[in-house]
């Protein structure tokens, strides 16, 4: 390895004496924080380092504020090449950010560091208020309150979620319904129309400077805005045992005419009607309807009627929603399925389970021989369990209610209130007491000759039910 000679390095270094002195000249500055939440100080620590023998530096501190740095403070350090300064930190990380320029003293540059304290989390504390309880089908309102531990308001979003009780256990799973943000002040209010028993609760979702939280469960017991029926002691429930209905629809009746739909048809088929029937798909309308459950609650039902009588159909339901008639369920009644016995839809499951229907191609119950009169689509069966019927085999569907009656669900005279009702708009009471749940429509008797109506003939042997 060749040598340089010496003669030449310190020409070099005559000529250049920055490079012979720039190891001692090199400086380094060097940044750190404790950390801290929100509100509170965070000391920053500087040390500045150099190869040589260093004198006092001058530090320019200066901070972000969202659009420019803004000088903090001009810090001296000491012997040491130390300095110390206070920060007191805020929400928004950037806006924590530093810059510190240890400035240039002639021979050396400016050195410019930035630095970004730990900005630590505050817990918080979520609290939701909600209504014991609320009427079916009006808005309970949600109150909301976040705060920091700190006791500070915290503004943020968060998740409103609910469990909702079917029959007689709630969901397993949490449902979020809804995402608000609290105001300066940590809080808002969620308006929601819960149609069942509720439990609720909320999720703060976390910032930079506040942890998230999760409330309490808060449970709204959903009341039915309609008296519910109460029945004698030891009156039987239907053996044939349905859920809920759905909920209802809009205000008041908010009856629905209109063509049979596809799907329904599809369904209809080989079920309540099949080839040879008297009335086909162009005579028949699916009449939807709000109605007053057992239970007090409103639900949404349907049946198919004849063409010619929607308007009795009409305006009887909405004569029962608005004198509020209990009808425990309304479901097409090809939804039981096939009765090879009848020769249509299965009234029998109907029936046992209080099944409020009207059109259904097939035989007469207990005389499957002789044609219905339901299928025309004009004969109308309310709360069948608590209204029997008595055919040549028996009593249909139960024997318990026959011959009693009750004010507001089962009748045993013209006079009972139901009976007046449906006379008003053209229905005959046909068969008396021999069929109770049974109803005719008449078109065009819709308010008139409600004395004719109610006249009514005892049941045939060839023609009931």
């Amino acid at each position: 390895m060749r040598h340089v000679p010496l003669i030449v390095l310190a020409l070099v270094l005559t000529l250049f004496p920055s490079v012979a002195g720039a190891a001692e000249n090199e400086r380094e500055l060097r940044i750190s924080s404790t950390a801290a939440r929100s509100g509170e100080v965070s000391t920053v620590t500087f040390l500045v380092t150099a190869s040589a023998a260093e004198p006092v530096s001058t530090i320019d501190l200066d901070r972000w504020d969202g659009t420019t740095w803004r000088r903090v403070t001009t810090l001296t350090t000491d012997p040491t090449g130390r300095a110390t300064a206070e920060v007191t930190l805020g929400r928004d990380p950037e806006r924590n950010r530093l810059r510190a320029t240890l400035t240039a003293d002639g021979t050396r540059p400016a050195v410019v560091h930035e630095h970004l304290p730990v900005l630590q989390r505050w817990k918080s504390v979520l609290t939701m208020r909600a209504p014991k309880t609320v009427v079916d089908g009006r808005r309970a309102a949600l109150a909301l309150r976040w705060r920091a531990a700190n006791d500070e308001p915290v503004s943020g979003w968060v998740k409103v979620q609910a469990k909702q009780k079917r029959g007689k256990t709630y969901a397993k799973r949490w449902t979020t319904v809804a995402r608000v943000r609290t105001d300066a002040k940590g809080v808002a209010t969620v308006r929601r129309t819960p149609r069942w028993d509720t439990r609720w609760r909320a999720v703060g979702e976390r910032q930079a400077w506040v942890a998230g939280d999760t409330s309490g469960v808060s449970r709204t017991d959903n009341r039915p805005p309609g008296q519910p029926v109460v029945l004698p002691k030891g009156a039987p429930r239907p053996r044939v045992s349905l859920p809920r209905p759905p909920r209802a629809v809009g205000t008041g009746a908010n009856v629905v005419v209109r063509k049979i739909p596809d799907g329904v048809w599809r369904s209809m088929v080989g079920r309540s009607w099949h080839k040879g029937c008297p009335v086909g798909r162009a005579g028949l309308r699916l009449v939807q309807t709000n109605f007053w459950g057992f239970d007090g609650y409103r639900y949404r039902g349907e049946v198919v009627v004849a063409k010619s009588v929607t308007s009795n159909f009409s305006g009887a339901f909405k004569e029962m929603h608005a004198k509020k008639v209990p009808v425990r369920q309304m479901r097409r009644v090809d939804r039981f399925g096939w009765s090879k016995k009848l020769g249509g839809a299965d009234d029998y499951r109907s029936m046992a389970a209080d099944n409020t229907s009207v059109f259904n191609c097939r035989g007469v119950v207990g005389n499957p021989r002789v044609r219905s009169p339901h299928s025309f689509g004009r004969s109308l069966d309310l709360n069948p369990w608590e209204n029997p019927y008595y055919a040549r085999d028996g009593i249909h569907p139960n024997k318990w209610w026959a011959g009693r009656s009750h004010a507001r669900v089962a009748w045993r005279s013209r006079n009972h209130k139901v009976v007046q009702l449906l006379a008003r708009h053209g229905f005959r009471w046909t068969y008396g007491t021999s069929d109770a749940h049974h109803f005719d429509a008449v078109a065009g008797a819709g308010g008139k000759g409600l004395r004719t109506l109610l006249d009514s003939p005892v049941c045939s042997t060839d023609v009931c039910h």
